[in-house]
């Protein structure tokens, strides 16, 4: 093994189209740009071309860590060099032996001109305890002279102080499309309430190649010294292009439990490629120190004065949120009373102030239903206003009023009568990241009254030829001791590009029992063959006029109080029997199926039985059991509906024959016919016929199970 040091000029360091989703080498100070790149080794493949191993990273997944690894070919002699000669192989220095394999859009690289290089990335599983300093990559040359066809060239052992961590102060340049991309970290900033820190991470993306370039979709993380992950939300990446010799910098938020040690925080970027269904890195930054936001007040407690007596108000954290074809911004606010004696609640209002320039009128909502403080005693507020969602600024003052007359403040911008400012809270546009639920993962509401918990409980996807139909359901709890409704909610889903689908919400008008459940579907719909993978749903509780929405009639003007899920893979198998078929919260058992002609009538009867998940409420309006049968032969074919709706009505006997509605519990020899007065003349044709169960949905179906059988002959 030959190890090299090469000096060699910024503009050469280019890494293959595959780099966006690969990792990006520390390569450059802002204030050097030639300096010198320590490559991690080279092995010679003939007298004047060589491999060189340009960086190597790992990545935590679900089953241990991803480790990628991209190889420079350099042909510096006067022939060909065919890379399908050679191959390269992971190993630990322990002797462990791992799968390396190209990335998709490397497998056809195979040939590298005279005089040029050709970069090419690997991927490889390795074992969770693996580390960087671990792992040595073995190049081979094919040579069947050989007992086992292959001759190793050389191997390049990571050496014990390489990181693939880029320093605070350096950039890392990452290749998008073939295009240069030079990254840095501009700012780091965070606040802290009392449950998170408030990180907010300002990168910047500079074009230092010859094309336009568009940034994809990345996935950012902040990764603790623990190695724990916290993704960051990314503004200013959707659609964003980036021209030769430009600058944009993208700014990314989040959220982390203050319990978090805040020493050594790295920001990760990967990407997902989509064929393999794996998040790949693209770079790793070491995070600066902590710059301090001027003016910046999120989690500090202020107190104002009144007739009643002394207040104490603390902004927890500012969000912006979809609603439409606008934004909302929203302030949470915690309005205490630290002194001995009960204090009523002010009538209070406020407003935005963006850049010291543009006021944007807002309204303060109360969602505790009370009406004074007592010692030691706060009540959340929250105060709403609405942006275009194209607007940006760079700085947000909200202004805390208190009216003086009889107005109230709850509802409305302002009253008709004076209102007086009583604090200020300025601080630039870090906004709050909304608190994101990993998959499986509940959030749990303690407002008094409403006490519940909610979580994703599955996805689903109903396609027709345009457009799918796309939906989550999600399983809200009791937490209460009494019978109580389900909060109403608005809800979005949301790509990992930041596009917004506004979602509806099938409410459950029914009261929940105490620790009963209620499962909401929440849907949207999607233009065909659009992405879904890392979609996230994002709820709020919807407010009308400054109150939390109730009853039918209520329509949502804003919401408050959001969490956004992370969303499970789909269960997209398809059962080859007809028993337990999954219909949630129902479950139906099909079989015993029997074909017959007689007098022009075809008649299909079976066996089913239909059960449902107890203390369980849903509203499955649009929602349709889907029985389809189809001969082998294209003869037959006709599609029964069964509407979800019925299954829990008792209408006299259920077993009675003449009912032709599926209901709850079993039921023998249930049958469905057809005339068809020509079908027995083609009975010596029918061999074959398939039965299929689907779920449909506002006339859009998915297939959950479909079972084959023989004509004239019952199942079993």
């Amino acid at each position: 093994m030959i190890i090299k040091i090469h000096h060699k000029r910024l503009a050469t360091i280019a890494l293959s189209a595959l780099l966006a989703l690969g990792a990006a080498t520390p390569v450059w100070a802002d204030s050097s740009p030639s300096t010198p790149v320590l490559d991690v080794g080279t092995v010679n493949m003939t007298g004047s071309s060589y491999f060189e191993l340009k960086q190597i990273h790992l990545l935590q997944d679900h089953s241990g860590k991803l480790a990628t690894f991209t190889v420079t070919i350099h042909n510096e002699g006067s022939s060909e060099v065919q890379f399908i000669d050679y191959w390269v192989r992971l190993k630990s220095k322990s002797g462990n032996q791992f799968t390396a394999r190209l990335l998709p859009a490397d497998k056809d690289k195979n040939r590298v001109a005279p005089g040029s290089t050709t970069d090419v990335t690997f991927y490889a599983n390795v074992n969770a305890s693996t580390n960087l300093q671990d792992l040595v990559v073995q190049f081979i040359k094919w040579d069947f002279n050989q007992s086992n066809f292959e001759r190793i060239l050389g191997e390049v052992t990571v050496p014990d102080d390489y990181t693939d961590v880029t320093p605070a102060d350096l950039a890392s340049v990452i290749s998008v499309g073939g295009t240069n991309v030079k990254a840095s970290i501009k700012k780091f900033v965070s606040n802290k309430n009392e449950k998170y820190h408030v990180p907010t991470v300002y990168l910047s993306l500079e074009n230092v190649g010859s094309q336009t370039v568009s940034i994809p979709a990345y996935l950012f993380s902040i990764r603790t010294s623990e190695g724990l992950m916290y993704p960051m939300e990314a503004k200013g990446l959707k659609d964003l292009q980036i021209n030769p010799k430009e600058t944009k910098e993208i700014q990314l938020s989040g959220s982390i439990p203050v319990a978090v040690a805040t020493d050594n925080w790295q920001l990760a970027i990967a990407e997902t490629i989509a064929d393999l269904k794996l998040n790949v890195a693209v770079a790793n930054f070491q995070l600066p120190t902590v710059s301090q936001s001027e003016g910046g007040s999120v989690g500090k407690a202020y107190t104002f004065t009144n007739k009643s007596g002394v207040y104490t108000a603390e902004l927890n954290g500012l969000h912006r949120l979809p609603w439409e074809d606008q934004d909302l911004l929203t302030a949470d606010l915690t309005l205490s009373n630290n002194g001995e004696e009960s204090l009523p609640i002010p009538k209070l209002s406020g407003y935005f102030l963006l850049d010291d320039a543009v006021k944007i009128d807002a309204k303060l909502i109360q969602t505790a239903k009370v009406i004074g403080l007592g010692a030691g005693a706060s009540v959340n507020l929250q105060i709403a206003g609405k942006v275009p969602y194209t607007y940006e600024f760079s700085q947000i003052k909200l202004v805390l009023q208190e009216n003086e007359g009889e107005t109230p403040g709850t509802g409305t911008g302002t009253g008709s009568t004076a209102a007086t400012d009583v604090l200020e809270f300025s601080t630039q546009a870090e906004l709050q990241a909304i608190p994101l639920m990993g998959m499986g993962q509940f959030y749990t509401s303690n407002d008094i009254g409403r006490k519940a918990k909610y979580g994703v409980r599955s996805v689903s996807t109903y396609a027709d030829k345009t457009n799918i139909m796309y939906s989550a359901m999600v399983e809200a709890t009791n937490l209460e001791k009494r019978f109580t409704n389900v909060s109403k909610f608005v809800a979005n889903f949301r790509s990992s590009d930041g596009t917004i689908f506004p979602a509806t919400v099938a409410e459950v008008k029914n009261k929940i029992s105490p620790t009963g459940k209620a499962l909401l579907n929440v849907w949207a719909s999607i233009p065909q063959g659009f992405p879904t993978a890392n979609m996230s749903l994002l709820l709020g509780e919807a407010v009308t006029e400054g109150k939390l929405s109730e009853g039918e009639k209520a329509v949502a003007d804003a919401y408050v109080n959001p969490v956004a899920y992370l969303l499970p893979d789909e269960k997209n198998q398809v059962a080859t029997t007809l028993r337990n078929v999954e219909l949630f919260p129902y479950t139906i058992s099909i079989d015993k199926i029997g074909t017959s002609i007689s007098n022009s009538v075809f008649t299909l009867k079976f066996n089913y039985e239909l059960t449902k998940e107890k203390m369980t409420e849903i509203n499955t309006e649009g929602h349709n059991l889907l029985l389809v049968f189809e001969d082998g032969g294209g003869i037959k074919r006709f599609e029964k509906k069964f509407d979800f709706k019925d299954f829990d009505v008792i209408n006299g006997d259920s077993t009675a024959d003449e009912d032709s509605k599926i209901r709850l519990g079993k039921r023998d020899n249930f049958e469905i016919a057809i005339t068809d007065a020509g079908l027995i003349y083609n009975t010596q044709f029918l061999k074959k016929y398939t039965f299929s169960i689907y779920d449909e949905f506002q006339g859009q179906r998915k297939l959950m199970a479909t079972q084959q059988a023989d004509w004239f002959i019952t199942s079993d």
